[in-house]
């Protein structure tokens, strides 16, 4: 009976370490589950603002899984950031800009620029040769207000919450506007893919690339926002033209993946004279609508930008060490010692 009862013991042992262990995991979980409850529902907004306007904006956040870029979901992203922005309603200018972009002007500069108008500066133009527009849209979105431009917007506050609030033109670029898959040009053969001709009872190989090119190409956030506006009767609301400066790649050949994306600034492109160049240009011209937009502010002629991509880090520590934007002091990088 002693050796029984000195064997069983080591079982219970095990068996108490698992239940515990067990425990832990849950409770682990439960804690989790609970501060990221606490995290939704309570937000820390140091921000003045009112308990009314946090739950109106708090309920328009979409729920997303950001897939990658030209899909839709960039564009819930955007909605998302905005929503955020509009619970302080302090907030009364909202810029979109990615992370390799740079100011052109020192802060004070763009303030004003930015609250001397009581329009938004959102690029739109019409581009009836793309293709992008997908017939099958209307009449929820009619070809005629079918727009273009660059999603680096200014929105004014208004504006922010005709995007947020979308509930109609949303769901139709979710389903009717999607990006074509790239082809990987290194795969060379690898592109070729075998089908099945019932009528000659034969395989043919056919080219990969060819195919994807004939599929209707759309990029969401190219169009959402100047389409929006467009249906919204808001056009005349607006400065037609955006606020970044972008140099565009255009690849001559329709394969390469590279067409059509913004070229990167390395450290030689960020020189001052580079940027005085962008800087002083004061109109943009639409081939499309043989338009020409030159900036104003309140019948005020103004630079036409304020921020610039694409610019390496490289790029930008030029422009910090050189003082193109302001003075800097290259010692605030560092930590105190």
């Amino acid at each position: 009976m002693t050796k029984k009862a000195a064997a069983v013991a080591p079982v219970l042992v095990r068996h108490v370490i698992w239940l515990g262990w067990k425990l832990v995991v849950f409770l682990s979980f439960a804690l989790c589950f609970i501060a990221l409850l606490r995290l939704h529902f309570y937000p820390d907004i140091s921000s003045p603002t009112n308990s009314l306007s946090r739950t109106r904006w708090r309920s328009r956040i979409p729920r997303y899984n950001f897939d990658a870029w030209g899909e839709s979901s960039m564009i819930e992203a955007e909605r998302l950031l905005l929503a955020t922005a509009l619970q302080d309603p302090a907030n009364q200018r909202f810029v979109l800009l990615s992370d390799s972009c740079v100011p052109l002007y020192n802060f004070s500069y763009i303030y004003r620029y930015l609250m001397a108008s009581s329009r938004s500066f959102v690029d739109s133009f019409l581009d009836l040769k793309d293709g992008r527009y997908h017939p099958k849209m209307a009449p929820v979105v009619p070809r005629d207000k079918w727009r273009k431009g660059s999603q680096w917007i200014s929105l004014i506050r208004s504006h922010a919450e005709v995007v947020v609030d979308d509930e109609v033109v949303l769901p139709v670029f979710k389903k009717f506007c999607k990006r074509r898959p790239a082809v990987d040009t290194s795969k060379g053969k690898l592109n070729l893919v075998s089908e099945f001709n019932p009528q000659m009872n034969a395989i043919r190989l056919t080219d990969w690339g060819i195919k994807l090119q004939k599929q209707h190409n759309c990029i969401p956030d190219e169009h959402y926002v100047p389409t929006l506006i467009a249906m919204s009767e808001l056009e005349g609301d607006i400065e037609r033209r955006t606020l970044t400066y972008t140099l565009w790649n255009q690849s001559a050949t329709k394969m390469d993946n590279k067409a059509w994306h913004p070229v990167t600034f390395n450290y030689a492109d960020a020189s001052p004279k580079r940027l005085k160049e962008i800087k002083d240009i004061n109109h943009v011209h639409y081939e499309s609508e043989a338009r020409t937009e030159w900036c104003q502010t309140n019948s005020t002629f103004v630079p036409c930008f304020l921020f610039a991509r694409k610019l390496s880090r490289g790029a930008a520590m030029r422009l910090l060490s050189e003082g193109v934007v302001g003075p800097f002091d290259a010692s605030s990088l560092l930590g105190n010692s």
